[in-house]
């Protein structure tokens, strides 16, 4: 019995629909099952090809979260010293009445919120006045050391540590003591270095009794090379008529703040003939710390990952030699070149974007175990930590590129014959 066929479907008719949505439906399904499938074909060799990946997006994630942070530590170094530091002085317009600064400057100064330490500062005329060593160990020579008077509230605010001794106080101030404190430097010019058996400094033809001497300040270098005596004192001997400056230390992010108010609570009437000393603004500062910084570790992180590109590159290579006989049994069943050179696309870019993951966690966790082992407070933008998977894939689908234009070139003839 003969069963007569029926009419062709028709152009687009449920038949042919059926069987292009059979065909088309599972293409990128199966592409991917293909792509990992010759993954994890060689466990061995995915691990190798990963491992340089790993190491790039780690390198390059752990060393831009080191730069950021030692950036952070940087400018809060910077915050703690120079950007807490504001010196007011009288305005230099050459006019013969300047403006002088009043002895409770400093008093005036600390009622200030953000205001942590206040001091006047002045530097004497003592004209061709010598400083000598009492007890001639410096030769019997004289010195031409700068003399320089300050308050009590002073060492403060220059953040000034000692050698040995103590510093003068309120009550040497009050009551004009011929006392003072050597800067190191002006200290190893007289050959004092202790002060347990009260030296003595002449200055001029007048002794002073040393009670200490300096090992550091900050923001006023000047002081390690000279001796500084309290304002009373300098008033009595020198007739010291008014403080040059007044140094003052404030509060982490209070120093614009302070600098504007200062002139004000100093000279209410005219604050315009006061100048003010003030650090810049910490914005540009740390941005520019963290950019150097980022600049120089990003050029490290970018070798890592050319190293790690270069591998990847380096692997599907071999594979494509590796795999040219299953490469032409595609060809030879129907396979086009576009497939056979997406199909190793898509394992580079799989190869990169583990790689990149895996890496991305090693850099974290190196950041922020170096910042714990340093008590150092971690930096890390978070588009670096998201993104760096993305790089890893990307730099796998760059490093493939070549391998798989290789295999997409073989001809079936040319690969059946060679198995």
């Amino acid at each position: 019995m003969v069963t007569q066929a029926g009419p062709p479907d028709p152009a687009g008719g449920p038949s042919t629909a059926r069987r292009r949505r059979f065909r088309s439906r599972p293409a990128v399904r199966d592409l991917l099952d293909e792509a990992l499938a010759g993954v994890a074909a060689r466990p061995t060799r995915l691990i190798l090809t990963t491992l340089g990946t790993v190491l790039g997006v780690a390198a390059l994630v752990a060393t831009v979260g080191l730069g950021q942070t030692a950036a952070g530590q940087i400018t809060q170094r910077f915050d703690l010293a120079a950007a807490t530091r504001v010196v007011v002085q009288p305005e230099d317009n050459g006019e013969e009445a300047a403006t002088q600064l009043p002895w409770n400057a400093p008093e005036r100064l600390t009622r200030l919120n953000g205001v942590e330490a206040a001091g006047t500062v002045s530097v004497l005329e003592i004209g061709d006045d010598l400083v000598q060593n009492v007890t001639g160990v410096d030769g019997n020579t004289g010195k031409a050391l700068q003399v320089m008077a300050g308050s009590a509230g002073l060492w403060d605010a220059v953040r000034a540590m000692l050698q040995t001794g103590r510093f003068f106080d309120e009550g040497h101030d009050r009551r004009a003591d011929k006392v003072v404190v050597l800067g190191k430097h002006a200290a190893e010019r007289l050959g004092i270095n202790r002060v347990d058996s009260q030296p003595a400094v002449f200055i001029g033809d007048e002794p002073y009794t040393v009670i200490g001497i300096l090992d550091s300040v900050s923001g006023r270098a000047d002081l390690n090379d000279a001796v500084i005596m309290p304002n009373g004192t300098a008033r009595t001997a020198y007739d010291l008529e008014a403080p040059d400056a007044v140094e003052i230390r404030t509060a982490v992010g209070a120093a614009q703040l302070i600098a504007e108010q200062a002139p004000i609570a100093i000279e209410p009437n005219d604050p315009s003939r006061l100048s003010v000393d003030a650090p810049p603004k910490q914005g540009p500062v740390r941005q520019g710390v963290e950019s150097d910084l980022n600049a120089l570790f990003l050029l490290l992180g970018a070798v890592a990952l050319l190293v790690g590109g270069l591998g990847i590159a380096n692997v599907t290579l071999l594979s494509v030699l590796e795999r040219i006989s299953e490469i032409g049994l595609r060809r030879a069943l129907g396979a086009a070149r576009r497939h056979i050179a997406v199909q190793f696309l898509v394992e580079s870019v799989i190869v990169g974007f583990l790689g990149g993951l895996l890496g991305t966690a090693v850099g974290v966790i190196l950041t922020v175990g170096v910042s714990w082992i340093r008590d150092w407070t971690p930096i890390l933008d978070h588009w670096l930590a998201f993104g760096s998977p993305l790089l890893g894939a990307l730099i796998g689908l760059v490093a493939g590129t070549y391998p798989a234009w290789k295999a997409s070139a073989i001809q079936p003839i040319t690969a059946l014959r060679g198995t």
